[in-house]
């Protein structure tokens, strides 16, 4: 009957509609699962290396600790003679992964704790105060920061710069560059700037090093301070080693002395042999500054250790008024400031005081909440500093 036909045709395509919905659902259904299993063997993958690093890791502690030793010999069969740190001297075999001509006496070396074998070269031991004293970043201090010393600048750039930078001109002419240089003057002239400046502009590693620190209070520490320090620059060559306040360590040496000094002359010693011994330094320059010239000993002194001694007055008229713009040019000035009053106002003070007064100026502003710096605050600050310096007051109306 037709009805009933209709049903059924009815009844098919129900039927396959939901048929073809119920396989859209299991597609994604399944395109889901397929998502989800890639997510987990990706989980899977992270944790068993996060797993192997972890077992890498306890297999490292479990391992017994090594023994650290100093080579004293080597014998010809390819043994070793070492001092170990706990004590008596052994003959022990030599890894087969360390090369034999790279062992040397004296060479620091790991042990294995039950064989006492050599199983690792080690670096050379350094002192945590000497890898201080190393420059990591060159200071913010250019030659065009330095009002003056032109002179002095040239002889440095000659002396330490040029031997470092170009040392095949000196193969040229024939001669030995400078090994060292000493820097006087009275305090503030502007020595361990022009140090600062150095290091800013040449390329070479630059070591500080300040006297009073090669004082030490056991026998031997200061030379072995001083020893370190010169090998840290053969390491680093080109390098510059500059020691501040050289009179703190270099001073004269003393027939009747105590046990102190006696000290301070041994470290004295290890540093004369350093600049002039029987190894040579390469590449590495001293620079010392000191504004005590009269009471270092003589054997510094000599040429073939500081070579060249630069002196470094108080700067002239011309000097000062280059200090000052420098040191003002990132104030605000007032139109009508006569650098002319500042310059003859200032005669026999230093760069540091010139510094010193710019300073004073702008606190002088701050306090009446002015944001230019006068000629008056100017004025104020010349006669704070010059009386800090002398401890007397200032006559009234020498400024005037």
């Amino acid at each position: 009957m037709p009805g009933t036909t209709d049903a059924k045709k009815d009844g098919n395509i129900d039927e396959s509609s939901y048929t073809q919905s119920y396989t859209r659902h299991l597609e994604r259904r399944l395109r889901a699962l397929e998502t989800e299993k890639q997510i987990l063997q990706a989980e899977r993958s992270r944790l068993e290396k996060e797993t192997q690093t972890l077992r890498t890791e306890l297999e490292k502690l479990r391992q017994s600790p090594l023994i650290t030793a100093t080579i004293i010999d080597v014998l010809e069969d390819g043994r070793a003679i070492v001092k170990s740190s706990t004590g008596p001297n052994f003959v022990v075999h030599v890894a087969s992964s360390i090369s034999k001509e790279k062992l040397q006496p004296g060479m620091r070396v790991a042990l294995n704790q039950r064989s006492f074998s050599v199983t690792q070269e080690l670096p050379p031991s350094r002192d945590p105060m000497i890898r201080a004293m190393e420059i990591e970043e060159a200071p913010e201090v250019s030659y065009v920061d330095i009002g003056g010393l032109r002179e002095q600048l040239d002889e440095i750039k000659e002396t330490v710069e040029l031997p470092l930078l170009k040392p095949d001109v000196f193969v040229e002419v024939g001669i030995e560059p400078p090994k060292g240089v000493l820097l006087t003057g009275p305090p503030g002239t502007g020595k361990t700037l022009c140090a600062r400046a150095v290091a800013h502009e040449t390329n070479a590693t630059f070591i500080r090093v300040i006297g009073s620190e090669l004082v030490q209070k056991f026998i031997g520490e200061g030379a072995r301070l001083v020893r370190e320090i010169f090998m840290l620059a053969k390491e680093k060559a080109p390098a510059i080693v500059f020691v501040d306040e050289l009179d703190a360590v270099g001073s004269h040496r003393l027939d009747i002395a105590t046990s102190g000094d006696r000290e301070v002359q041994r470290t004295l010693m290890q540093l004369l042999s350093e600049l002039d011994g029987f190894e040579a330094r390469g590449q590495v320059a001293v620079l010392g500054a000191t504004n005590r010239p009269d009471i270092l000993d003589p054997a510094l002194l000599r040429p073939g250790r500081f070579d060249r001694i630069i002196q470094f007055p108080k700067p002239d008229d011309s000097s000062r008024r280059e200090i000052f713009k420098i040191h003002t040019r990132g104030m605000k000035l007032e139109s009508d400031l006569d650098f002319g009053f500042l310059v003859s106002a200032t005669e026999g003070t230093t760069g540091a005081d010139i510094k010193a007064i710019c300073t004073e100026a702008g606190m002088f502003t701050i306090r009446d909440g002015r944001v230019c710096v006068a000629q008056e605050d100017f004025r104020k600050a010349i006669s704070k500093v010059q009386t800090r310096g002398t401890g007397d007051q200032a006559p009234s109306g020498i400024y005037c």
